[in-house]
């Protein structure tokens, strides 16, 4: 994908993620891998109204070639990109109910949400939380790190979700998928809800590996 493309690619689906209300004010960040590098998306930067020739480009390090300067939470992103290679696009939001399922104190760390849809576990699989750190505490990006290796998507706590995708339209759509399931599962607090069994969630892992 071109340059220019890729540029054209973030600032389309920013402004979708925007106006349906999936990150607010200049909250959230995305990025994407191209030829000799990434793009990102600057910091202090609104997703409803970006311009492209203002994106920031990384080099192959992670140096700050040209655009605006990127988001201070630009470590996370490299934090996925680093321990995940085939990763193409990643996308962080403080998207409303994967924040709010990120405050609860009774979830499982090792797997905050329950495989209440199939969708949910073909697009997310299991997905840990990550303890609590101020935003751009480097601590962070070593605790994102550590999980990357195995989880394509992460929960900040007290913070919101941070997915990776082999494209851009990939990390966007898992998401999406993760924000509806957070809502979801808030919905269903205090329900006798029938959520799909072990069996089911591996047999799905086997056919939709993450």
């Amino acid at each position: 994908m071109s340059e220019t493309k890729a540029r054209d690619e973030i600032t389309r689906l920013a402004k979708s993620i925007f106006d349906r209300g999936l990150t607010f004010g200049s909250s959230g960040n995305i990025s994407q891998r191209i030829d000799d590098g990434w793009l990102m998306t600057p910091t202090g930067s609104t997703m409803g109204n970006l311009d492209p020739a203002q994106i920031s480009k990384l080099d192959d390090d992670g140096n700050h070639l040209s655009g605006d300067k990127p988001t201070k939470e630009n470590f996370l992103h490299m934090a996925m990109y680093e321990e995940r290679p085939a990763t193409g696009a990643v996308v962080h939001l403080h998207s409303t109910h994967s924040v709010a399922v990120s405050c609860l104190g009774d979830v499982d760390p090792k797997n905050v949400l329950p495989p209440i849809t199939a969708y949910y576990v073909m697009k997310i699989g299991t997905l840990p939380l990550i303890p609590y750190f101020p935003p751009g505490d480097l601590d962070l990006a070593k605790a994102v790190r550590e999980m990357a290796g195995k989880h394509h998507a992460v929960l900040l706590a007290n913070h919101g979700p941070v997915v990776a995708g082999k494209s851009l339209y990939d990390a966007v759509y898992a998401m999406e998928e993760l924000e509806e399931t957070a809502r979801l599962f808030l919905l269903l607090q205090g329900m006798n809800t029938r959520f799909l069994s072990s069996d089911q969630v591996i047999k799905l892992g086997n056919r939709f590996p993450t």
